[in-house]
């Protein structure tokens, strides 16, 4: 895919894609294995519409034997409530936050620490590495099924409705939301913020009633949930990289023969690297298209951050709940936090 492809051009050219998705469930018979996969992102984010493509890919290539139906945007619920149903195998597959995922295994924190990442080089290095491997290997002793490669959810940067954020002093006691999690929680509590967790499909109505002042979020899902709309300042902080996961509830998984899950496998990770160059494509012009509507962007140095979350502990902390081994290759990767 080129570089220069616009986003309207992405944009449009994705959903044509979604739209043969559909026209190829249409045109087969009844399939053998039928799986659910939920999502938080929207209806037209590029997650889900390289998940709609993955879903054809498969249709096709299995002959109509296995019909994956995508539901994005929380229609099966919650993050959370969707992490019960897929444990549950009520849900057969999930494209999961890593640091909502990090409820049930908590190694799923550790691209989130905090301002660890400077880059993506550095992001997919360990990802598709020593770090990523040893994640998926935690994954799997929970008993979950869980895909090679790992999608963008991008670099996470603070939006506030009143002021912007330029200084750590600037988080104090800002009523910020963040997603249910324990590590981010325990993050911005250590910036000084008043944390207050919210699930992403409530978001842009506390938001809009001023239940809090800002939150949390990578570029794109201010655009595509519109969150621009309730906010005027974003920090490019970068304060933590996330990534959505593909697992799968092992009874489900194990019912596919192995030519089967072979071919979903492969069409998953397949569509987790194009939504990555999606993700670049669009981050490059995201900035600019937000400040047409609106938001004032500021580009804080992160070392103040960094150097008071050293000072409350929050890297010490962290350590010992994830285990040496996990920070051990976090930081062979991003250098020394602690």
């Amino acid at each position: 895919m080129s570089r220069t492809l616009s986003r309207r051009t992405l944009t449009t050219g994705l959903a044509a894609g979604a739209l043969t998705a559909v026209g190829a469930r249409r045109g087969r018979a009844e399939a053998r294995f039928t799986f659910k996969i939920g999502s938080d992102v929207p209806l037209m984010h590029p997650a889900t519409i390289r998940l709609k493509e993955a879903a054809a890919r498969i249709l096709e290539e299995s002959g109509g034997q296995v019909d994956v139906q995508v539901f994005p945007d929380n229609q099966l619920g919650s993050d959370t409530d969707m992490l019960s149903q897929l444990r549950s195998g009520a849900l057969e597959m999930l494209s999961m936050p890593g640091v909502i995922l990090a409820t049930l295994v908590p190694a799923a924190s550790l691209n989130g620490v905090g301002f660890a990442f400077a880059d993506y080089p550095t992001v997919w290095k360990a990802m598709d590495g020593g770090l990523g491997q040893y994640i998926r290997e935690q994954i799997v002793k929970s008993g979950i099924v869980v895909m090679d490669k790992i999608w963008d959810n991008g670099f996470r940067q603070i939006t506030t409705r009143t002021k912007p954020v330029a200084t750590p002093d600037d988080l104090h006691e800002l009523k910020l939301r963040v997603p249910v999690s324990p590590l981010l929680i325990s993050m911005f509590r250590a910036l000084g913020c008043s944390a207050t967790s919210i699930n992403f499909n409530e978001l842009y109505s506390a938001l809009q009633t001023r239940i809090v002042d800002g939150q949390e979020n990578a570029l794109p899902l201010l655009e595509t949930a519109k969150l621009f709309e309730v906010q005027k300042y974003c920090a490019l902080t970068r304060h933590v990289w996330d990534g959505y996961w593909m697992i799968a509830n092992r009874r489900s998984w194990s019912a596919l023969p192995a030519d089967l899950s072979a071919v979903v496998a492969k069409n998953f990770d397949r569509s987790a690297v194009d939504q990555r160059a999606d993700a670049a494509i669009l981050n490059q012009n995201l900035r600019a298209e937000l400040t047409k509507q609106g938001m004032v962007f500021n580009e804080p140095d992160i070392a103040p951050f960094r150097e008071q979350l050293r000072k409350a502990g929050f890297y010490t902390e962290w350590r010992s709940k994830l285990g040496d081994a996990g920070w051990d290759r976090l930081e062979a990767s991003v250098g020394q936090l602690t």
